[in-house]
């Protein structure tokens, strides 16, 4: 189920469907994570853009988290669909930053 939340979540932020204008197709969804008894979803998203953008498109997709999770029900055959939370993830910037690091550091 978390596949299947984060690839729909993908599609709606490729397709622009969400209107927020913090919200846009740079973000991605890293990953999805659902409690065991399926009533809510912590989903964690990423840029490579600038971290007041991450802030704001993580913002933008709580404030639309309600139509998100409608058109989740409306595609994906499930009996209940789990209230979803957006955080930022910031491993995969922190990870390139300190690839960075280490580059400089062979001579």
């Amino acid at each position: 189920m978390e596949e299947q939340i984060r690839h729909e979540v993908s599609e709606l932020l490729l397709r622009g469907d969400i209107k927020d204008p913090r919200v846009d197709s740079f973000l991605s969804i890293t990953r999805v994570e659902v409690a065991r008894d399926g009533s809510h979803a912590k989903l964690y998203v990423s840029t490579f853009r600038e971290r007041d953008a991450l802030e704001g498109g993580v913002d933008g997709l709580n404030h639309a988290a309600g139509f998100i999770q409608s058109a989740i029900s409306k595609r994906l055959k499930i009996r209940l669909t789990p209230r979803l939370s957006f955080y930022a993830d910031l491993g995969i910037k922190e990870g390139f930053e300190l690839g960075e690091k280490l580059k400089g550091l062979v001579p």
